[in-house]
């Protein structure tokens, strides 16, 4: 029996975060090559310092796009919104090292006569759905999320101009009966542009949003706040701490509710199976817990670069199913085509949609009119249940 009264705790951190700075970029270098070729291959990891950001990797795909990685650069930048001294969008020095597609890779990946696309490595994937949220989604990510992208919206319209990009959250949530019912504790550290902003001044800025996004009742006499516990945070972004893309796994899935692979998402093409199989075992598991099949789900997929289908399916219910975990394993292997080139086609994944995914979570986001978020459909529950 699983505890059912506990206190548990996740962490977001916001588009400006130095690590989120990064993948933002990885991911747009990534869309403007499948916006012009959509079978382009790309794996693309971005650093960032003061003044300046480094991009490397290998790509396969029109050679336009290239010549305009530093253009893409600074406009990620610009929108996220850094003009500072140390970090600004017009200053910064771009390098790109962006080079060829290793062919050892390629000959693995790459369909040849009766062979079908294999995937880009090997590699475990999990996804992860559960009944606590509407979204799916374990609650204390999902509302640091929400804090976050909320004061986002309010600096970048204009309304709080005292906000700067880089900010941390964290929310402890306290269980009862296994169902999330009051925040214990709650962290914010958000950069500010006045330098005279106290602690308690921030706090006084940013808690009607706060109080907006999280469930009511939820903040109570007792909630403890920490909001810029440290004092001053006027220095942020790559300028107060160096970015790289792929730091941050455990904010971009879960909140440590549930495994993660081994690999992380952002600047990698969909035939990278650390990316596309991780979406396809989250929209796997939330289909399962949509269908009723289950409350909480962990689900794991394995591959073999090279190798078109899974190695293995794993289905854990947690003790909440309600038909035998190797009858759902088995309802999944019926109802999805789970080689790289299926889950691509499934989910219509060569597109250019993986900018937006970069900060506030891939998972627990409503899926967009254009194909973005598409793992987050709950259209395969009426054929999981047909199918056990």
């Amino acid at each position: 029996m699983s505890r059912q009264n506990y206190v548990f705790t996740s962490e977001s951190v916001s588009e400006g975060h130095p690590d989120k700075v990064c993948d933002r970029i990885s991911d747009a270098v990534l869309d403007a090559f499948l916006a012009e070729d959509s079978q382009s291959r790309v794996a693309c990891e971005t650093f960032a310092t003061t003044d300046r950001v480094v991009i490397g990797g290998e790509v396969r795909g029109p050679g336009s796009v290239i010549e305009r990685v530093e253009e893409i650069a600074r406009d990620c930048v610009k929108d996220i919104g850094y003009e500072q001294d140390g970090f600004h969008w017009a200053n910064l020095k771009v390098d790109s090292y962006l080079h060829a597609q290793s062919a050892d890779i390629a000959q693995g990946v790459d369909a040849s006569g009766n062979k079908d696309e294999g995937a880009g490595d090997q590699g475990i994937m999990f996804g992860y759905a559960v009944d606590e949220t509407p979204e799916l989604m374990p609650a204390p990510i999902l509302y640091s999320h929400a804090m976050l992208r909320r004061l986002a919206e309010v600096r970048k319209n204009g309304t709080e101009p005292k906000l700067g990009p880089d900010a941390k959250s964290q929310l402890s949530i306290r269980y009862e009966g296994g169902k999330p019912v009051e925040v214990t504790s709650l962290v914010l550290s958000t950069q500010h542009l006045d330098p005279d902003l106290s602690s308690a001044d921030v706090r006084a800025l940013v808690e009607p949003y706060i109080r907006e996004v999280l469930p009511d009742g939820w903040l109570t006499a007792a909630t403890e706040w920490h909001v810029n516990p440290t004092g001053k945070f006027v220095i942020g972004g790559p300028d107060g701490d160096a970015g790289l893309t792929g730091r941050k796994i455990i904010v971009d899935t879960y909140g440590g509710a549930a495994p993660h692979g081994g690999g992380a998402f952002s600047g990698k093409d969909p035939t990278k199976v650390d990316r596309s199989a991780a979406y396809a075992a989250r929209y796997l598991a939330k289909n399962i817990v949509a269908a009723g099949l289950a409350r909480r789900c962990t689900l794991q997929l394995s591959y073999a670069i090279g190798v078109a289908k899974p190695l293995s399916i794993y289905v854990d219910t947690h003790g909440t199913g309600q038909v035998d975990e190797a009858e759902i394993e088995r309802a999944v292997a019926a109802v999805m085509d789970l080689t790289p080139r299926g889950i691509r086609t499934h989910l219509g994944l060569n597109r250019p949609i993986y900018q937006r995914t970069a900060a506030y979570g891939h998972f627990g986001r409503a899926p967009d009119a254009d194909g973005g978020f598409s793992w987050e459909k709950t259209d395969l529950a009426e054929a999981l249940k047909k199918a056990v």
